[in-house]
Parts: C-alpha cells; sequence; structure tokens
C-alpha cells in the first residue's frame, strides 16, 4: 500500500464511501491540493509534517494528529523520509453531532489514543462495514476524537500568493537564522519599511516580526524532532542570541519548554 501513486491514493479514499480507508506510510511526499469526502485524521508518529490551507501552513509536529474535515482543500507535505505518517478517513455520517468535525485543528495524542492508532497498523486499505471487527473499533476510535482532543497545537505559518512578498518570503526562509530586520528587508528589496510592514498587516495579517518569530519557531520544531541538536544548538542555529531568549519565544507559543518538547 505504502507504493500506491498519488493519484491512486487519493482515488481510493473516497471509492467507497461507508468504508474507513487506512494508510500508514514512510517516506517523503508532498500531494497536490485536494479534498475528501470523508473526514481525515493524520497522526505524525515520528519527525514533522505540514498541512497547508489556503493562506496558512500548519506544523503537524511528532505525537499529534490533524483534524481534516471533509471538503476541506488542503496538502500534506512530509519534507523527510523517516517522518511515519498514519491516516485514517472516516465517513461522514454523524459528523453533523459533534462541532469537532467541522473545523480543522491539530491535537496532542495522549495515551489511549496512541494505543489505538498503533493497533490499526495491522489494516491497510479500505475496511467496510462488513469486515465487522476492524470498522466498529476504527469507528470507536473517532467518537472518541471530541473528547480527547481538546487542547489544540498552536502553530500556523501565513503563507501567501502575493507577488511582492513571496520573494521576501522565500529569502525570509533561506536566511531565517541571521538578524534580519524589517528596515534591513525593506532596503534589500527596494520597499519603504513602512509599505513592507503594511504589506504583512493587510496580506498576512501578522506583522514582520510575529511572521519572523513563527518561522523560526517552525524551524526550531523540525531541528529537535529530526535532529541530534543541543537545544543550545538549535537556539543559535534559529537566529536567537541566547539560549533565554530562545526558550521564552518557544514557551509562549507552545506552552512547553523545548527542551520538554523533545522529551514528549
Amino acid at each position: 500500500m505504502n507504493t500506491l501513486q498519488t493519484s491512486d491514493y487519493l482515488n481510493a479514499i473516497d471509492l467507497k464511501p461507508d468504508s474507513i480507508f487506512v494508510l500508514h506510510e514512510k517516506l517523503e511526499r508532498k500531494l497536490p491540493a485536494h479534498s475528501h469526502t470523508k473526514g481525515q485524521l493524520t497522526y505524525v508518529q515520528g519527525g514533522v509534517a505540514f498541512i497547508h490551507i489556503e493562506s496558512v501552513t500548519y506544523i503537524i509536529p511528532a505525537r499529534h494528529y490533524v483534524w481534516v474535515p471533509t471538503g476541506l482543500m488542503h496538502f500534506l507535505e512530509v519534507r523527510h523520509h523517516g517522518t511515519v505518517i498514519r491516516n485514517i478517513y472516516f465517513s461522514n455520517q454523524d459528523d453533523d453531532n459533534a462541532p469537532f468535525f467541522k473545523q480543522l485543528a491539530i491535537y496532542p495524542v495522549n495515551n489511549l489514543l496512541l494505543e489505538m492508532i498503533l493497533f490499526t497498523e495491522k489494516w491497510n486499505g479500505s475496511i467496510s462495514p462488513d469486515n465487522v471487527v476492524p470498522f466498529q473499533f476504527l469507528s470507536s476510535l473517532k467518537n472518541l476524537l471530541p473528547q480527547l482532543g481538546v487542547k489544540e497545537f498552536p502553530i500556523a505559518l501565513p503563507t501567501t500568493n502575493n507577488e511582492r512578498l513571496l520573494p521576501i518570503i522565500g529569502f525570509l526562509a533561506r536566511h531565517y537564522n541571521e538578524p534580519l530586520t524589517l528596515e534591513e528587508i525593506a532596503k534589500k528589496f527596494g520597499i519603504a519599511e513602512r509599505t513592507l510592514s503594511r504589506l504583512f498587516q493587510t496580506v498576512m495579517s501578522i506583522s514582520f516580526l510575529q511572521y519572523l518569530k513563527l518561522l523560526r519557531m517552525v524551524k526550531a520544531i523540525e531541528m529537535i524532532l529530526q535532529t541530534s541538536k543541543s537545544t543550545s544548538e538549535i537556539a543559535y542555529a534559529t537566529g536567537y542570541n541566547s539560549l533565554a531568549a530562545f526558550s521564552k519565544a518557544f514557551y509562549q507559543l507552545t506552552n512547553i519548554r523545548p527542551s520538554d518538547f523533545g522529551k514528549r
């Protein structure tokens, strides 16, 4: 099942509306933008993945899952071949009974849900209602989600197709570890400082400094989960001049210390 071509994979998910579709993967993948008639649970077992929704990119760290409601255009990106992804696609029957199933969100996985997700490893592909035991187990897993998904993971990085901002965003992605300022970036790209500040606010609803801080946190989480760098090394590699400043910024966004995040 891991060798499914992208088009076959996407078509197979919705082929049987009443079934539950299960797929476990360990590979680099960047799917095209698409939607499903089924709700999607994607659990990141190791490493980090990204889900792109319209003008926002959400980071899904290890031991977290994303719930994607039916009909929502999105695409998933896995940048490291060591990242393990477990996908379960559920029929949208009874979704109206719980607001949980109507919005995209990312949640940490507790021990109960972790054991249930790992138990699904024995199945792949379409699970129909007449396959009673696995279908009932998977249905029970879905029914538990509204009760367990109470604390969302907060990091969402805005994106844009704005022609003036695109090269700037690309530059920041390559030089996030440098001591960048709004004034320097404006001068480099020949834009008035006030104009650039207004572009960030009006196009992406975020300030330049807030964007840079979020970008650095995304890069830091990737390093925590996919490298053996120490917290101090990651702090300096993401543009902070002290471990204390990095830890404070990380905690403000995630409500957890970077050293504890890696352990968890």
